[in-house]
């Protein structure tokens, strides 16, 4: 494997792949020395654009518990605040013999363009509002940890409902692309405001009404009203849309006992989860958070301690 830059360049078996790697990273979070000699050697650089707690930390853990050697760049501290453009920045960086860049971009398709001007292996943290493949990766990895207590961790014919701003959710696309590819059916629930133009062309279904998607599901994943990308009215209220379209209280008495609750984080309580849900027996956000190093290790290894010679993406 090349470059991680979408879920869609992921084969149902080289996502597998990961997965199971990555059920074996897991254990490693129980030692009492969480370290691999795996990538030993190897550097890595986290260079993010954005804000991140969860993606940030993890890639920084699951470098480090790979005994790689792990520098974190963010744009606040670099070149970057001085004008230099993303070019010139990765070039620099990639002269320095780094092996891998992880690179959390606002613009989409900037860990894509990247490709083309450094010879590290890179990976997408998340560019603009197009994909974000090692979170949908982590979320499937918790699915299926959950399918398998119900018996069979296959995807196929598994229900997912995944619910709120579609529009400008990276994270949707990226669960899109991956369930589907693993044979899960998914659901995209929301407004028609916050349904981005051509979903109608995805491979799934589309529904304007929470209630009726979630007596027929195995897993709902809620996901963050992005306000900071909102320039205009997307919804009339908060109070509205939690009321059309939050996991409140009354709703989630009404889940099955198999049904599961994930969010990729971070939440607004109170506005498409309520505090019941978050912390509900339910819930399985930390899990989620705690699948991101496990996972993130698995790609990277895969990156770093593989076959070179083996794409994988748009490399």
């Amino acid at each position: 494997m090349r470059h991680l830059l979408s879920a869609a360049d992921l084969s149902a078996d080289q996502a597998i792949a990961i997965l199971d790697l990555a059920e074996e990273m897991a254990q490693i979070q129980s030692r009492p020395v969480k370290k691999l000699p795996a990538l030993r050697g190897r550097t890595i650089v986290n260079l993010f654009f954005e804000d991140s707690t969860r993606t940030r930390s993890s890639f920084e853990l699951a470098g480090k518990w790979l005994s790689a050697d792990v520098i974190n760049v963010s744009a606040k501290g670099s070149s970057v605040s001085k004008g230099e453009s993303l070019r010139d920045t990765v070039q620099t960086i990639d002269a320095m013999g780094v092996d891998a860049l992880v690179i959390r971009h606002q613009a989409s398709g900037a860990p894509l363009q990247t490709t083309q001007w450094v010879d590290a292996h890179v990976v997408n943290a998340g560019d603009g509002t197009h994909e974000h493949p090692t979170q949908a990766l982590l979320d499937a990895f918790t699915m299926r940890r959950h399918f398998r207590t119900l018996g069979d961790e296959s995807f196929a014919g598994r229900k997912v409902a995944i619910v709120g701003d579609i529009t400008h959710s990276r994270v949707a696309r990226s669960n899109v692309a991956l369930l589907t590819t693993l044979g899960a059916e998914v659901t995209l629930v929301a407004p028609a405001t916050l349904q981005p133009s051509g979903v109608t062309s995805w491979p799934v279904r589309i529904s304007h009404e929470l209630d009726a998607v979630l007596t027929d599901t195995d897993v709902v994943m809620m996901l963050r009203v992005q306000k900071e990308r909102m320039a205009g009215g997307y919804f009339p209220t908060p109070r509205e849309y939690t009321v059309g379209y939050g996991l409140t209280r009354d709703r989630l008495a009404r889940l099955g006992d198999h049904v599961v609750i994930c969010h990729p984080g971070p939440m607004n309580r109170g506005l498409e989860i309520s505090a019941d849900a978050a912390d509900s027996a339910a819930s399985r956000v930390l899990e989620q958070v705690s699948a991101g190093v496990a996972v993130r290790m698995s790609v990277l290894y895969q990156l770093l301690g593989g076959d070179a010679g083996t794409t994988t993406g748009a490399a």
